[in-house]
């Protein structure tokens, strides 16, 4: 029994010594370990522009833009268009059903060609009349009748031509017209409905050129430049579709939201359209200043801070450095102090630096952002937080 136990555990120990992770050599290997050099992206730090700017949810505008009411009262007879067509002055928009109309000015089309007739037959009587008083045989007080009954007859046949024209004009009414060219909206109407002159038939607006209007806060309204200060339209992706000066701003507030409307007009060549709710970036001031990319920026505590490349006897190093932070413009930060220009700052690795540790610096191939970024829409500048280190307060990496 005792031979069988110390067989068992010679073969338990020799278990151990060969499980034992290669390369574990005790605290020497975990130093050799600490001391590798980390292959790192870094960037030296350049001045570049700052704007300070605020994105809102603006609202496009047309300057000439009407809601369209027949003139006439009658059944819809027909709609030719959609709904967002583009028409051109003079256009077809919808037909009221002109039947009434086209009967009442036949009849009066009759009634001119009897008053015609009329006219003819009192003028060639006042011609014959005429020559039988030079020659004597009619008298005076017969000839001043025809030529009475001749413009009686021209007066009734100016009266019939004028009311074919009124009725010719009023018929023209019954098929509804765009005043300008522009886009068609909605017809709250269809086939069928009856309508007076004062239901709204459709909409028409022309988008050549659109206002963006936007509404700001009172305290930035103090901020901007008539004429100067730029309003951005962006897509929804943030790039930059159109920008244009800001050319009003009303005087008071409204009373209910307390913000100041801002508008800037702009040519429309990118196809928007009037009504369409957009992403609006008022851009209040810009200037040059040092900036840090986001990626490079960690923070513990309340403090931010970024790893820079120093040169050593024994190589390069990383060495974590505090650093102050203003607004955010596309992926930099505004560096308002700790580093001076052309600074190595790294932008790689960042959660797997220590303090110290060595590092493989090479250049950083940067990518342009899609836009040039303020605070989140409808808020006011400021510095957005840089990424949190996790703990409390430890350093990344350890």
């Amino acid at each position: 029994m005792r031979l069988v136990s110390a067989r068992s555990l010679g073969l338990a120990g020799l278990l151990l010594v060969g499980c034992r992770p290669h390369g574990d050599e005790g605290p020497q290997g975990g130093q050799q370990a600490a001391n590798q050099a980390l292959p790192v992206e870094v960037e030296r730090l350049a001045p570049g522009e700052v704007r300070e700017a605020n994105e809102y949810l603006g609202t496009l505008i047309s300057r000439s833009s009407i809601t369209v009411y027949p003139q006439v009262a009658g059944y819809v007879k027909a709609i030719p268009l959609e709904p967002g067509a583009r028409v051109t002055e003079g256009e077809v928009l919808l037909v009221v059903d002109p039947r009434r109309e086209s009967a009442g000015l036949r009849a009066t089309r009759a009634q001119r060609a009897a008053a015609l007739a009329q006219r003819e037959f009192a003028r060639q009587t006042r011609k014959r009349s005429e020559q039988l008083l030079k020659e004597g045989i009619q008298s005076r007080q017969d000839y001043e009748q025809s030529v009475a009954q001749a413009r009686q007859a021209e007066a009734s046949a100016r009266a019939i031509e004028a009311q074919v024209q009124a009725q010719q004009v009023q018929l023209g009414f019954y098929a509804v017209s765009a005043p300008f060219s522009g886009t068609v909206g909605d017809y709250p109407v269809k086939v069928g409905d009856f309508v007076t002159q004062q239901t709204p038939l459709t909409t028409l607006d022309q988008s050549n050129t659109l206002e963006v209007s936007v509404q700001i806060p009172v305290e930035r309204a103090r901020t901007v430049k008539m004429g100067t200060t730029p309003v951005e339209v962006l897509d929804a992706e943030g790039r930059l579709v159109v920008s244009a000066p800001v050319n009003f701003m009303a005087p008071t507030p409204n009373a209910a939201t307390q913000l100041v409307e801002i508008q800037a007009v702009f040519e429309n060549t990118m196809g928007l359209r009037a009504g369409q709710l957009v992403r609006a970036r008022v851009v209040y001031a810009t200037r040059d200043a040092l900036r840090v990319p986001t990626a490079a920026v960690t923070r513990i505590s309340s403090q931010s801070f970024v790893f820079v490349a120093r040169d050593t006897d024994g190589g390069t190093v990383a060495q974590r450095t505090p650093v102050s932070l203003g607004l955010v413009s596309g992926n930099d930060y505004e560096v308002t102090g700790g580093l001076d220009a052309g600074t190595p700052v790294v932008l790689s690795g960042i959660q797997l630096l220590r303090d110290g540790q060595p590092i493989q610096p090479k250049p950083h191939a940067r990518t342009p952002a899609p836009g040039v970024g303020g605070s989140g829409p409808g808020q006011d500048g400021g510095t957005p937080p840089p990424r949190q280190d996790a703990g409390t307060g430890a350093t990344p990496g350890q």
